[in-house]
């Protein structure tokens, strides 16, 4: 795996995906691995953050103590404009097709890509 680049999970604003250099398939989140053909040699970049909602799921039972000052809470599926699927939070009226874009806030003291229709 080439270039290792910072994302949200440990602490930079940014969504980050894997490209396979043999098969061309794009990947999120990081693995060793291709997921589509196996092979170590694998790109990372950094996402735009725009993509399209494919599912929604309104959260309204805080699955932790932490958790429960956010309830309600949306989680939804975005298809991001690079070609990769991923699961985050976004605005609680989000529906099926609309385009969005990522910032990233506070969420039970993580920080954590968050998802808003753009206009």
């Amino acid at each position: 795996m080439s270039g290792v680049i910072a994302d949200w999970t440990n602490g930079a604003e940014a969504i980050v995906y894997q490209t396979c250099s043999a098969c061309g398939a794009q990947q999120y989140f990081r693995r060793s691995f291709c997921a589509a053909c196996g092979s170590s040699e694998l790109a990372e970049h950094r996402a735009s953050g725009a993509g399209t909602v494919y599912a929604t799921s309104l959260v309204c039972r805080a699955a932790t103590p932490q958790t429960r000052a956010h309830v309600p809470y949306n989680i939804v599926l975005v298809d991001a404009d690079e070609g990769f699927r991923m699961m985050a939070h976004g605005d609680n009226d989000l529906v099926i097709g609309d385009k969005v874009a990522a910032r990233f806030t506070q969420f039970a003291g993580r920080l954590i890509p968050y998802f808003a229709k753009t206009t």
